[in-house]
């Protein structure tokens, strides 16, 4: 298996001045498909543990009320297989006890935190690029050559794990 990107020309400008012709650029983005419906999603693994689909729909309504529950009780809740999630949420500081209200938090956030395996996961998870001009037309394909560098938000260094694959259609170009 492999992510799928897009690498598209598209015209920049770099600043507000109405004279400012921009440049060309490629742009990456996932190419990403279609999103999986809850349905399927159990269909599949109801088909890979031999479970009946109602048990495993019953499992899974469950499991979602309980991570639900335990999480706006303050937990940070496992997840199986791809790591934990916990509520959190940005806010201001202040000098002043007297200045602490709830007027401070500016956003509330769901954090994920994933699990060891699933970074090596992505890790060692080739990366496909298309490249597609400013018409549309397909002019390159890649596959990474990277270090696999995955970010950790609560962590400032990324993680190198290597396990990029050598460019299979450019030798030399897979960065």
């Amino acid at each position: 298996m492999a992510l799928k990107v897009k690498a598209v020309e598209k015209l920049l400008k770099f600043s507000n001045d109405p004279n400012d012709k921009g440049e060309y650029r490629y742009v990456l983005s996932p190419d990403l498909y279609t999103a999986l419906n809850q349905e399927k999603v159990i269909k599949e693994a109801a088909q890979r543990s031999g479970v009946m689909e109602g048990v495993m729909k019953a499992c899974w309504d469950a499991a979602g009320q309980v991570i639900k529950a335990w999480a706006t009780e303050g937990h940070s809740v496992a997840i199986p297989g791809l790591g934990t999630m916990r509520f959190g949420l940005r806010s201001k500081a202040v000098d002043k006890v007297e200045d602490v209200k709830a007027g401070l938090i500016s956003t509330r956030r769901i954090i994920f935190t994933p699990s060891v395996a699933l970074k090596d996961e992505l890790k060692n998870t080739a990366i496909q690029i298309t490249c597609i001009d400013r018409n549309g037309k397909e002019v390159k394909r890649v596959t990474s050559g990277d270090g696999g560098d995955i970010e950790d938000p609560e962590n400032t260094q990324p993680s190198n794990g290597g396990g990029g694959q050598p460019s299979s259609d450019d030798p030399g170009e897979g960065d």
